[in-house]
């Protein structure tokens, strides 16, 4: 069983950087996909990041793509998504998840394992 707990959410201005990170127990984490997805009220929840066991190969969406960057150091169990040049339409709750099966990286059913989520809002 992993557990999965996300760090570093909170309100910031457009235009500025936040970093969030999720700290994983439990399980192999090197051999883990892990990804950040973001939910908005009222809609469902959105691939956002992921980054593979297998040589660190990232994913990104297309909304997030040149802005955020998805980073991993399976050496302290840590996965962190740094998101520059925020956009008030980033605004979401945004969970840590994890994969011990190969699947769909934008597809939330592949993840095994969700963190609790931390909220992220940036304002105009």
């Amino acid at each position: 069983q992993v557990q999965l707990v996300e760090f570093g959410g909170g309100l910031v201005q457009a235009g500025t950087s936040l970093r969030l990170s999720c700290a994983a127990s439990g399980g192999t984490f090197s051999r883990l996909l892990m990804g950040w997805f973001r939910q908005a009220p009222g809609l469902e929840r959105q691939f956002v990041a992921a980054i593979s066991w297998i040589g660190g190969r990232t994913y990104y969406a297309d909304s997030v793509k040149g802005r955020f960057t998805i980073s991993r150091d399976n050496a302290k169990n840590t996965v962190s998504l740094l998101m520059n040049s925020l956009k008030p339409e980033d605004t979401a709750v945004y969970y840590c998840a994890a994969a011990q099966r190969l699947g769909d990286y934008r597809d939330p059913s592949t993840y095994n394992y969700w963190g609790q989520g931390t909220q992220v809002t940036v304002s105009s």
